[in-house]
């Protein structure tokens, strides 16, 4: 049995599910739009998707709002305006909430950020991934590089809270042209730049027909001079992948990775929500065309589990270990509502092997373990 103190921070995630074409890498929950999207339709089942989970969050104030996907920017400025005008009317959301909308470059999209600015949107996360015409291409983007340099301007010029997410590691990408894609972002000057390394994931293209990837040298090297690169501009990393310059960091992902709440809604969205004795997770039905014809009757949940004692343990390590300077060890108690002596013969298995270190005032992955995160996670998996 647990006991929390206090319940953490939480935070709001919103999925939407299109997209325009499905990357060969992504895994994530997104569908090739196929026809019109109904947005009108759609919306409507996030308002009372989010109206049947308040009994869960009642009184509680909301820290961020995250609009994720699939490809956010795809809903028309009027109908974002129209969900976010319910989401504040259901919801106390904090002084400068910090709320997010993932886009892409395509010119379209773009000629629509002032709009998504005034509808309430004052963080704009941009999907470049490469500024290179040939990797654009083999990575099955709709833009290109010129495309991705004009999208950034205008992100730029209508946000003063930009982040450009990028990836190396491409098929046939040398050290070089990952540095120069780097190197394009930062003079373009947003505030948080993430440097994702690609990863072939199940279930994607990419899977079933491997492309030629740099070997795991070349993208050591390619990781090293990216962070050097961003540390001399300015932006500190503070996740494994994330850099930001100072006090930019993107809240709401901070919040994930500190073991805060969130509730998730749409479809195949997650939930994390805490409670006096329980913690739970919830998942809502993957497929768009079930989530809506499921959320009227409540059917869109599709699990819904108390997290056990080793799941908070592990799920714990999982998150906070991402962070360059790791955790003060009172959190975990804090979040978890357990001792973090549960943790011992894992931690000191990871301190002998140098993946870890801790002391009384935080706990933390080495530059060694953060390399090879899964072999230290790997360790309080099997605690």
């Amino acid at each position: 049995m647990i006991r929390l103190q206090q319940l953490p921070p939480l935070a709001l995630y919103v999925h939407i599910p299109w997209c325009v074409r499905k990357c060969p890498y992504c895994d994530f929950n997104s569908h090739e739009a196929r026809g019109e999207v109904p947005q009108q339709a759609y919306v409507a089942a996030l308002i009372q998707d989010l109206e049947q989970a308040l009994p869960l969050i009642w009184g509680r104030k909301v820290c961020s709002v995250f609009f994720g996907g699939g490809t956010p920017s795809l809903l028309a400025p009027e109908w974002l305006d129209h969900l976010l005008s319910r989401i504040r009317a259901l919801l106390p959301l904090a002084y400068g909430a910090e709320i997010t909308l993932e886009a892409n470059p395509g010119t379209v999209e773009a000629a629509r950020f002032a709009a998504f600015r005034d509808a309430g949107i004052n963080r704009l996360s941009l999907g470049i991934q490469s500024f290179d015409d040939h990797h654009l291409e083999a990575l099955g983007r709709i833009h290109d590089g010129a495309e991705a340099r004009r999208a950034v301007e205008r992100a730029c010029a209508a946000f003063d809270n930009v982040n450009l997410d990028l990836m190396y590691a491409l098929p046939g990408q040398s050290v070089a042209q990952a540095l120069s894609d780097i190197r394009i972002a930062i003079d373009h000057g947003p505030q948080h730049i993430s440097a994702y390394h690609l990863t072939i994931e199940p279930n994607t293209t990419f899977h079933h027909r491997p492309p030629p990837v740099p070997d795991e040298d070349a993208a050591s090297v390619m990781q090293d001079a990216i962070e050097a690169a961003l540390d001399a501009a300015g932006y500190r990393q503070y996740e494994i992948s994330a850099f930001a310059r100072t006090g930019r960091q993107c809240r709401h992902n901070l919040n994930y990775w500190q073991f805060g709440d969130y509730l998730g809604i749409g479809a195949g969205a997650h939930s994390k929500l805490s409670f006096p004795d329980r913690i739970l997770r919830q998942a809502r039905t993957k497929h768009p065309q079930a989530y809506l014809s499921g959320v009227g009757s409540g059917r869109h949940i599709e699990s819904e589990r108390p997290l056990t004692r080793q799941d908070l343990g592990f799920e714990f390590m999982m998150n906070a270990l991402r962070l360059t300077h790791g955790f003060p060890p009172r959190l975990f108690m804090e979040r978890t509502g357990l001792p973090i002596s549960m943790l011992e013969r894992a931690m000191a298995e990871a301190q002998e092997k140098g993946l870890l270190l801790r002391d009384h005032q935080r706990i933390a992955p080495t530059p060694l373990g953060r390399r090879f995160l899964n072999e230290l996670l790997q360790i309080f998996l099997d605690d």
